[in-house]
């Protein structure tokens, strides 16, 4: 049984006509009262700090400089909106988690807006839970998922840097994922292995993400 999904050439093609429109920032948010309003599609792009979430909207865009992206973690501490207004689809960059180096008022801060507006936001439809594929599934990734089951929203896993892993780590890597997500009542059950750096697997989290917009 496969653990990763799987998409028509009709479904690919959606994929690469929405992320070829013009993608534009729209918003930085840092208190909840800034936030847009609730219109079209939302998606967003959760993860450990430095997992890769600016990278990888950069990629699924085909812009370098869409989203800013750091080698430092922790760089990412508001929530970024992006959007193709004509397609009525929405894109998050969410600050990342699990940075010990950070003072502990700038974390509860961070984590506060992220989960507030994870558990409020009406028209988010996904939520994409990315986990560094060199590290696997790590605890705060699990007190995350934990929140997500908790508030009822679906979200679905992304391994991200999967250039950097043998084949077989990576098929190790799937099928302990898929055994954790399986657990999980909020989980997506298919898995998205991606490398930004090389272009896997970004034709097929963007017809996954087409796709949301269709249904």
């Amino acid at each position: 049984m496969t653990h990763t999904p799987e998409f028509t050439e009709d479904q690919l093609e959606a994929g690469r006509l929405l992320f070829a429109k013009p993608w534009t920032f729209v918003t930085s948010v840092a208190d909840m009262r800034q936030l847009p309003a609730s219109v079209g599609v939302e998606i967003t792009f959760a993860g450990r700090s430095n997992v890769g979430k600016s990278s990888l909207i950069n990629a699924l865009t085909g812009r370098k400089d869409l989203a800013r992206t750091s080698n430092t973690p922790g760089r990412t501490q508001m929530l970024n909106f992006f959007a193709a207004p004509e397609t009525g689809m929405t894109l998050v960059d969410m600050p990342g988690y699990g940075y010990a180096e950070a003072p502990k008022s700038m974390v509860d801060a961070w984590t506060a807006l992220v989960f507030s507006y994870l558990r409020g936001r009406p028209n988010l439809r996904r939520v994409f839970l990315l986990i560094d594929s060199r590290h696997g599934i790590k605890q705060n990734d699990l007190d995350t998922m934990q929140l997500l089951d908790k508030a009822a929203v679906v979200y679905q896993v992304v391994l991200t840097k999967t250039d950097k892993i043998k084949p077989t780590q990576l098929s190790a890597l799937l099928d302990a994922t898929a055994d954790i997500l399986r657990k999980r009542p909020a989980a997506f059950p298919t898995i998205v292995t991606t490398s930004s750096e090389k272009g896997h697997g970004l034709d097929t989290l963007r017809a996954e993400i087409a796709n949301l917009l269709e249904r």
